[in-house]
């Protein structure tokens, strides 16, 4: 098993979700998180003032899939939110060594699905 994590533009979310739907991924954990790369932030107006954004939001969607699917659902996450620009995001890959679903004791793949 491995973990996915996908750090996206807001906008990307939906068109990913429903890609990851279609593929038979049900489960995700999303989180809004806010963070800074190459973009380094941006510059907003208020008042005649220009200041500096330190931190961009973004999404962070995080999911756990057997290792014969990765390539196929680190495909699908390109795909969806890729557009070629600085501040698309990032994807982690990290192994899981354990699964287990509290309600039922179920562990392993049985615990995912």
């Amino acid at each position: 098993m491995k973990k996915i994590e996908a750090i996206i533009r807001p906008e990307k979310f939906q068109a990913l979700r429903k890609a990851l739907s279609a593929a038979g991924i049900g489960g995700l954990t999303v989180t809004e998180a806010a963070g800074t790369g190459k973009q380094k932030g941006q510059k907003g107006i208020f008042r005649g003032t220009t200041f500096q954004l330190q931190l961009l939001p973004k999404i962070k969607v995080e999911t756990i899939v057997e290792e014969q699917r990765l390539d196929e659902i680190l495909d699908i996450i390109i795909k969806n939110c890729s557009t070629g620009n600085i501040g698309d995001g990032k994807i982690f890959v990290s192994p899981i060594e354990e699964t287990i679903r509290i309600r039922t004791g179920e562990r392993g793949k049985e615990a995912v699905l």
